[in-house]
């Protein structure tokens, strides 16, 4: 099984910061990409950041320039710290991995639980 876990949601005030971080375990062969996807009450869940292995990361025009995402190989974790935050920016923010598990050629997608992020005006 594959576990991915996000941390480090929270309250904040519009302009501060925050720094979510996600691990992903268990039988895992390697991961290709992880990302992030906040979903806000009632919108569907949009890609705001992602990144390969080799470190190329893609972000969502809302976010560019404010968010950077990162990841750790070796210990198979993402992170993104969220500067200059807004008050749309409210979301369960989801960490997403996708893992080849040992002995298969393929790949799935793997899902943390969410972590809460609200932004206060």
């Amino acid at each position: 099984q594959v576990r991915v876990v996000e941390s480090g949601g929270g309250l904040v005030q519009a302009g501060g910061s925050l720094k979510l971080s996600c691990t992903a375990s268990g039988s895992i062969f390697s991961i290709n990409s992880m990302a992030w996807y906040p979903q806000a009450p009632g919108k569907q869940r949009d890609l705001v950041a992602a990144v390969t292995p080799s470190g190329s990361t893609t972000y969502s025009d809302s976010v560019r320039g404010r968010f950077t995402i990162s990841r750790d190989n070796a210990k198979n974790t993402v992170s993104l710290q969220m500067n200059s935050l807004k008050p749309e920016d409210t979301a369960v923010y989801y960490c997403y991995a996708r893992v080849r598990r040992p002995g298969a050629d393929w790949y799935d997608d793997y899902w943390g639980q969410g972590t809460q992020v609200t932004v206060s005006s």
